[in-house]
């Protein structure tokens, strides 16, 4: 599975001072973000952190009140969210955002055409390039379909998916934007033991392909399990980040989440 290639000098995604209020509410103030290439990259934190609003700002769902976000090195600030997608950045909800009627194998298709050049003329007439991108892009489907283990569902309906192969549709979706970095917005949440197990070696080799993965989920087990750094957000603002067992065993991060300090 291909994925846009990133020079490697400083870190691929970095949010300096980033602010998002709304009228006199600050969701995010200040944020410090760091994420290296290659990396699992985990952020927690109470309801209303602002973790979702973190998501947003990244790719551009929701205007900066202040600071700036810089992506492989290009300052993305301002950009709405197609053009952060085309820069190799996508995002899973939280929540199954498919087209219900829509058969899987052509749903995967739709995350395709960023990265298509056809003309509407060149598609009217059949040329030959058009052609050829047509068999690129059917072969990259059926290669995100195995990977997500829904070769079987090609023909299917995303409606007529369970829960779990609805996100996994999602992913594989996602995934064929051809991105540098996917940011996975509680992917095991509604999941059995099973399913959770298999997003969580579903998002492992998503890593090994090459792809930046940024993470958020209330499932702690999951993001201590899998998260080579994790951040921690209380009230908008950075309150620790450091190794999952670092994480952990913070009394700051106790207290955020129990309501009282540990001792």
């Amino acid at each position: 599975m291909d994925s846009i290639r990133t020079n490697k000098q400083g870190p691929l995604l970095k949010a300096d001072d980033l602010s998002v209020f709304f009228g006199s509410l600050k969701a995010v103030a200040n944020l410090q973000l760091q994420i290296k290439e290659g990396e699992l990259f985990g952020l927690i934190g109470p309801n209303g952190a602002g973790k979702t609003t973190v998501f947003n700002a990244v790719t551009g769902a929701v205007p900066l009140s202040g600071g700036t976000i810089h992506f492989a090195g290009e300052q993305i600030s301002g950009l709405k969210p197609h053009q952060v997608t085309k820069r190799g950045i996508v995002r899973m909800f939280q929540s199954a955002t498919i087209f219900p009627q829509t058969h899987v194998g052509m749903h995967i298709m739709t995350g395709l055409h960023c990265r298509t050049h056809s003309t509407v003329l060149g598609v009217m007439l059949r040329t030959r390039f058009c052609k050829q991108e047509e068999r690129q892009s059917q072969q990259k489907m059926h290669e995100l379909l195995k990977f997500a283990n829904l070769e079987e569902m090609e023909q299917q309906p995303a409606a007529d998916l369970t829960w779990a192969q609805q996100k996994r549709l999602m992913l594989a979706t996602a995934l064929a934007t051809q991105p540098k970095l996917i940011l996975l917005d509680e992917p095991v949440a509604g999941m059995n033991a099973t399913e959770i197990q298999e997003m969580i070696e579903l998002i492992h080799k998503i890593r090994e392909s090459g792809i930046t993965v940024f993470i958020i989920d209330h499932n702690m087990k999951v993001m201590m399990q899998i998260c080579d750094r994790i951040m921690v957000m209380n009230a908008g603002q950075n309150l620790t980040e450091g190794l999952p067992a670092e994480v952990a065993q913070d009394p700051r991060v106790i207290e955020a989440y129990l309501g009282y300090k540990h001792t």
